[in-house]
């Protein structure tokens, strides 16, 4: 733990990583001063708190005021490249991620989960199968809680489940968990790299740079990137996969959900006993499994855990089933990818609703599985354009306004056995907070049909 009494310390983004970065820093005796970019107005809620807690903040903009500090600790809605962070930078001022700066006042173990898809049911999973095992794992990170909220609370002998992204990873300097989970790694946030892939899985590889041989790395041993950068690691490696058997760690045998290790051969539990359907959700649980193997939690509980797990919010979320027409909420797919594994959950009747905040979106991965299986899109937000002008002559493609006027054609349209999915592809910020915010949105808009 660093002694901080006395330090002044910078924290960009008044959001839910960035106010419990403030108040830690309170806790901690430091001096904080949270600087927003936007306005006031919008900002309300979170200020409310910083006004209880009696910790300076400006709005409207970054002044001169960020940069007296001795260390800037940076929320992930800040990109790398802001002037802010890059005058930071000439100035010689540290800046430091969210997540680094609450592991310097951690005592329990760090379980830090990334990859492009799987982020939060597998974190959220995680929690559930230690926590069903009697002991103590916080959920926090990327998803709920900030890092900085809950850290204090931690004791030793506990977790911490943490979903971590690139851009958390993209300030790190100490940051070291006890065990890392890397679950796949495609195309995304190419907007905040440069449109250069290789930056994004850089950022990825950052979750194990500081592990050593005492810490475990659990891989998708099917991913070949994945498999291509775990090779540069130090630490003691165990691959997950469906397809092969790499000697160790999670395989799958016919059915059977197995775990090696160097003398054994553990049945965990069958595929009809998880909870969680679908092949991503399948590596989702073998990375878990990895987890938990790894922690010495016996087979008959990780089994009855994946088996009473009951999934998570904003993720292929039935939020209604009318006249036969099940609605869903998938709000959580941000990216191509996660689109890929939503279209894949149903066979055929999807009226998909796609659009938001573009973030280089090819949609070329998809475009087979449209043909496919989607009846029609619906393209709402910024990307709306976009989406008509690349599928219009692929399948019926409306431009929408808003998810009321969306989920009523949807209803009208759709027929028993059909289902209306919003997996958007897209951020949510052109017109929603964040994805919960739209979600929440979306499953209003149809829980008010009649």
């Amino acid at each position: 733990m660093k002694d901080l009494r006395g330090k002044r310390i910078s924290i960009l983004g008044a959001v839910r990583s960035g106010v419990g970065a403030a108040r830690l820093a309170k806790k901690v005796g430091a001096i904080p001063f949270v600087s927003d970019v936007a306005p006031e107005e919008k900002l309300k809620d979170v200020l409310y708190i910083l006004k209880q807690e009696n910790i300076e903040y400006e709005t409207g903009g970054h002044t001169g005021k960020v940069y007296g500090a001795d260390f800037i600790v940076t929320s992930p809605g800040v990109p790398s490249d802001s002037t802010v962070l890059q005058l930071a930078k000439e100035k010689g001022i540290d800046v430091v991620s969210e997540i680094e700066f609450a592991s310097w006042f951690c005592k329990g173990k760090i379980i830090a989960i990334t990859g492009t898809n799987g982020k939060t049911t597998t974190t959220t999973l995680c929690a559930h199968v230690l926590n069903s095992a009697g002991k103590t794992c916080y959920l926090a990170g990327n998803i709920g809680k900030a890092f900085s909220d809950i850290v204090m609370d931690v004791k030793e002998n506990e977790f911490v489940a943490l979903e971590v992204s690139s851009f958390q990873l993209d300030f790190i300097k100490n940051f070291k968990p006890d065990i890392s989970v890397l679950l796949n790694i495609t195309p995304d946030h190419l907007n905040r790299y440069n449109n250069d892939f290789n930056l994004y899985i850089k950022s990825k590889m950052r979750i194990f740079e500081n592990q050593t041989t005492n810490e475990h790395l659990i891989y998708n041993f099917d991913d070949e990137i994945v498999k291509r950068i775990v090779a540069e690691s130090k630490t003691a490696l165990i691959p997950f996969s469906i397809k092969e058997n790499p000697g160790t760690g999670v395989v799958l045998d016919k059915k059977k959900i197995v775990f090696l290790s160097e003398d054994t051969a553990e049945e965990v539990c069958d595929l009809g006993e998880l909870s969680l359907k679908g092949e991503h959700n399948l590596m989702n649980s073998m990375a878990v499994i990895g987890i938990a193997k790894t922690l010495g939690i016996e087979n008959k509980i990780i089994k009855k855990a994946l088996g009473n797990f009951e999934g998570v919010e904003h993720r292929l979320e039935l939020v209604r089933e009318l006249n036969g027409v099940k609605f869903i909420n998938d709000s959580k797919a941000t990216n191509i990818d996660s689109v890929w594994y939503a279209l894949r959950s149903f066979e055929s009747g999807i009226y998909l609703i796609l659009g938001g905040q573009d973030k280089g979106n090819d949609y070329n991965r998809i475009k087979n599985l449209v043909k496919e299986r989607v009846k029609k899109i619906y393209a709402i937000g910024s990307s709306a354009e976009k989406i008509y002008g690349f599928f219009k002559e692929i399948v019926p493609v409306e431009i929408v306004n808003n998810f009321d006027e969306c989920v009523s054609k949807a209803r009208n349209e759709a027929s028993p056995g059909s289902v209306v999915l919003l997996s958007p592809a897209c951020a949510s910020f052109d017109m929603f907070r964040n994805y919960e915010e739209r979600g929440k949105f979306f499953k209003e808009a149809v829980n008010k049909l009649k």
